[in-house]
């Protein structure tokens, strides 16, 4: 089971970890999802290392809770994170997107253990992490249900009425995240199709709602825990507003940043950018 109440430097080394993890696995194809991956880091830092309640070697144990990646073409990021808390093996990120393994460009239920659904028809997440939620409360079971989500699925209708399903069954052991990036595959997601604001719009559909900068693990962190102390019967969302590439300068500073691509030489030097920004950091 996980270690809850890691300290804020541990939660940051592990959010480090991930996107090492990421840039590695990203090298092995020369392109993918990194600039999701790197963005969304240390939200899956604080998920996995402080939040849920899981076994690294038993990924189906029945007391666990549900983290759902709605965004299958986050794959890249999940699969750093099952990495870092020992739930996948670090020998099989050499494997990433390669036919026959484990670790498919999108994720995949069905091939890797702690992948609870396979995401990528966007604005499915949040309806199928209803119907669990309502099914495990129906079992008596006090697991919680996290559902990661991109701003582009807010385009989604099925989203919306998901959100009203779960306000109106009072799921308070739902959580939902948004991450806010302002990217989709057509351009930035607030030029495809405009959705604040959003605070006003989740709250005025029932939700508890915090919206906070999901690149600090520390107000990562602070978001969690009001979520789960919240006292109502209610659902959480929790918006993050992330940078994609954050870490690795030359990435952030892509215009187009959706899937990446980069010359093989660019990956190490992606590695480190990434570990001089951390010891500039620390200076």
């Amino acid at each position: 089971m996980n270690t809850a109440g890691r300290s804020i430097p541990a939660l940051q080394a592990h959010a480090l970890r991930i996107r090492r993890h990421a840039l590695r696995m990203a090298a092995v194809q020369g392109q993918g999802y990194i600039g999701q991956a790197l963005g969304i880091a240390d939200v899956l830092a604080v998920a996995y290392g402080h939040v849920l309640r899981y076994r690294a070697g038993d990924p189906r144990w029945g007391g666990r809770d549900r983290f759902l990646l709605s965004a299958g073409h986050y794959a890249i990021a999940l699969y750093a994170a099952l990495i870092e808390f020992g739930i996948l093996p670090e020998s099989e990120a050499e494997t990433y997107g390669a036919d026959g393994s484990r670790l498919p460009m999108s994720g995949m239920a069905s091939y890797t253990p702690g992948m609870e659904i396979s995401g990528g028809s966007l604005g499915q997440g949040l309806p199928i992490a209803v119907g669990m939620a309502l099914a495990l409360r129906q079992r008596g079971s006090d697991a919680c249900v996290v559902n990661l989500m991109g701003d582009g699925e807010l385009d989604e209708g099925s989203t919306w009425e998901a959100a009203l399903s779960a306000s109106h069954h009072g799921l308070a052991r739902l959580i939902a995240i948004v991450d806010v990036n302002n990217m989709q595959a057509d351009g930035a997601s607030s030029q495809v199709l405009g959705s604040e604001p959003l605070v006003d719009k989740w709250r005025a559909f029932g939700w508890f709602v915090q919206r906070f900068d999901g690149n600090d693990v520390a107000a990562v962190r602070q978001a969690f825990d009001a979520a789960r102390a919240h006292a109502g019967d209610v659902p959480r969302m929790l918006i993050a507003d992330t940078r994609l590439g954050r870490g690795v300068p030359f990435l952030e500073a892509r215009e187009k940043t959706h899937f990446i691509r980069v010359e093989p030489g660019e990956w190490a030097l992606a590695l480190q950018a990434l570990d001089a920004g951390v010891q500039g950091a620390e200076a």
